[in-house]
């Protein structure tokens, strides 16, 4: 599995999603296949998204470099992931912003929730809180975060994670519609009113469903 790691790192590196030490760093430690189900463990290092069950699936490798990339983590940060999944990027954010850090992840299925919390127990993260909640609504007790970002897409930005942002820092989410290609958007906290956005290019997530995204079914 190490192997089929460091192979797969290089490929991102060598095809430009990863771009920094930090990043290539992360990735090359972190297990994948601890994170995925067991019947997938042998396409663990394949670059392409699995399903994890719930209708839910895990990000492409070369989608979790992306995020990392472009949230431009730093050691000590503090962060919020909306969509913890089997807690896979979690991860990788965590080895990045390092002990001194800190990453709180909200997960709304509460089957995925629990995974998460003993896959993430089991290779051994202290610097991660799992929590079962409505991730659209943020984490107000917590807040303001560094950097904020959602691996599922809403119809638009929450505004309880635009709230939650520190100035100076930025939030990354997929914003459209459900069940087809969505855009990475990244906003950036100028002040306390004033917030910049630019559109990162196309993606496909699964929906944000809660009370500020997509209501469930």
């Amino acid at each position: 599995m190490k192997k089929n790691r460091e192979a797969l790192v290089n490929k991102l590196e060598k095809d430009g999603y990863i771009k920094s030490p930090e990043v290539k760093k992360a990735m090359l430690k972190v297990p994948r296949e601890e994170f995925i189900t067991q019947e997938n463990r042998d396409y663990a290092y394949l670059d392409q998204p699995l399903p994890i069950g719930e209708g839910q699936t895990i990000s492409a490798p070369h989608m979790v470099a992306l995020i990392c990339e472009f949230l431009e983590l730093k050691k000590g940060m503090k962060v919020l992931e909306i969509g913890t999944g089997f807690g896979y990027n979690a991860a990788v954010v965590a080895e990045i912003i390092g002990q001194e850090g800190h990453l709180y992840t909200t997960e709304r299925i509460e089957g995925l929730f629990q995974l998460a919390v003993e896959n993430l127990n089991r290779v051994g993260y202290k610097n991660i809180t799992v929590l079962h909640i409505d991730g659209t609504k943020g984490l107000t007790d917590e807040a303001p975060f560094d950097r904020i970002y959602a691996t599922a897409s809403a119809p638009k930005v929450p505004e309880p994670l635009k709230d939650q942002l520190k100035i100076g820092g930025r939030l990354l989410t997929p914003i459209g519609p459900q069940g087809y290609f969505q855009e990475l958007v990244c906003i950036h906290r100028k002040d306390q009113n004033k917030f910049n956005s630019h559109k990162l290019g196309g993606v496909a997530f699964v929906p944000m469903i809660g009370e500020h995204g997509w209501p469930e079914d």
